[in-house]
């Protein structure tokens, strides 16, 4: 991925741990939870982009995913600089947003409204390197059978997630490590 050169940023905690955020002028390009799978190297080896807690997107950002995870935003508004990805992989991203909170979709489904019902593999993979977790809805995104396969941040911290919007309604110790977390996709 190729972000753009001047980015601000910030870390933040919230209930999920530690979160980094970073800013292009024209919006947020990056939500990232400490540890994540694709963690940018300048954030991993040590943050190189400008420190700036003040500036107004990463503030509202910032704002906007605690209100989430308090359970008191289902939508956000903050602009995002999604330009780090190909065209295929913005694509795969615009896609994502189209999904509501409370609601999920495969990787097949997800495919085939771009579609590209033969590039699974594909989408999935550009679901996994969104830069913009949550407010770019990856988590949303199930296995075939309804189970939960994948996620950057870790499986825990989806089924968390997806239990806040009301999707999982079982903790995933509570399950049999071959048992589908759902009965089908919703969308």
């Amino acid at each position: 991925m190729k972000f753009p050169s001047i980015l601000l940023q910030t870390c933040i905690e919230t209930s999920q741990g530690p979160v980094w955020l970073a800013a292009s002028p024209q919006g947020l390009a990056g939500l990232w939870f400490a540890g994540q799978k694709h963690l940018p190297a300048q954030l991993a080896i040590g943050p190189s982009w400008q420190h700036a807690d003040d500036h107004p997107v990463l503030q509202l950002a910032a704002r906007q995913f605690k209100e989430y995870l308090a359970g008191q935003r289902q939508v956000f508004d903050v602009p995002l600089d999604l330009s780090s990805g190909s065209a295929f992989q913005q694509s795969v991203w615009q896609a994502l947003l189209d999904l509501p909170f409370g609601t999920t979709t495969s990787y097949g489904a997800l495919s085939e409204r771009l579609g590209t019902p033969s590039a699974v593999r594909a989408v999935a993979a550009a679901v996994g390197r969104n830069p913009v977790s949550v407010l770019v809805p990856c988590h949303r995104v199930l296995g075939a059978r309804g189970d939960l396969t994948g996620y950057a941040g870790g499986l825990e911290r989806k089924a968390a997630l997806l239990r806040l919007e009301g999707t999982l309604t079982v903790s995933m110790a509570d399950l049999p490590r071959s048992a589908p977390l759902f009965a089908e996709p919703s969308i």
